[in-house]
């Protein structure tokens, strides 16, 4: 498996966590507009919230270690941290 279909896939992943998530989370936000939340729908809605965060953070954080940073003359200026990531998945060959 090549780079891209790693991507493609890791994309597809999120997204039918999303899709599952957001139609969810809408509906209670639009309940708790119109009419009040039950403490059980309070739960649920914050659980879901936590749970869309905690993904959200985990995909920015697989695109930046799959990131790599370069200055206006070309040379790569990739934060040290990065870099150590991706040489422990490898992602890197120096």
């Amino acid at each position: 498996m090549n780079e891209q279909e790693k991507k493609e896939l890791q994309s597809k992943i999120g997204d039918d966590v999303f899709k599952e998530l957001i139609p969810r989370i809408n509906e209670l936000a639009h309940k708790a507009k119109n009419e009040c939340l039950s403490e059980v729908e309070k739960l649920e809605q914050a659980d879901l919230r936590k749970k869309y965060v905690a993904h959200f953070r985990e995909n920015f954080k697989k695109q930046i270690e799959m990131m790599k940073v370069y200055d206006k003359n070309g040379k790569e200026v990739t934060p040290g941290k990065v870099r150590e990531v991706q040489r422990h998945k490898g992602l890197r060959d120096d």
